[in-house]
């Protein structure tokens, strides 16, 4: 297992903590974090998965993440937050800019 380069607040690791550790879920599940789509129609997809032959686990404390090896370079430096909006109460996913 690898020390994650996503950064999640307190906030939104509280949120995903108590979702893993429910009782109702299943065993073997994991908190993924990945891409949907391609080019320049892709989206960031949090959610509750298992793990697949493809995945890398990154660990943030105690929380365990499953990352896609192919999306991986797309994720690095995320921060994934949680907080009420005007629309409701969810995650947020921020890409951070890199100046190259």
């Amino acid at each position: 297992m690898k020390e994650s380069l996503i950064y999640i607040s307190s906030e939104a690791k509280q949120q995903i903590l108590a979702a893993v550790q429910s009782p109702n879920l299943p065993t073997g599940y994991f908190l993924r974090i990945g891409m949907k789509g391609s080019a320049c129609s892709a989206s960031f997809i949090i959610g509750l998965d298992k793990q697949m032959e493809s995945d890398e686990i990154h660990e943030i404390g105690d929380l365990k993440i499953l990352i896609d090896r192919r999306h991986l370079m797309y994720l690095i430096g995320i921060k994934v937050g949680y907080e009420q909006t005007d629309e409701g109460i969810g995650f947020t996913i921020q890409k951070k800019d890199f100046n190259i």
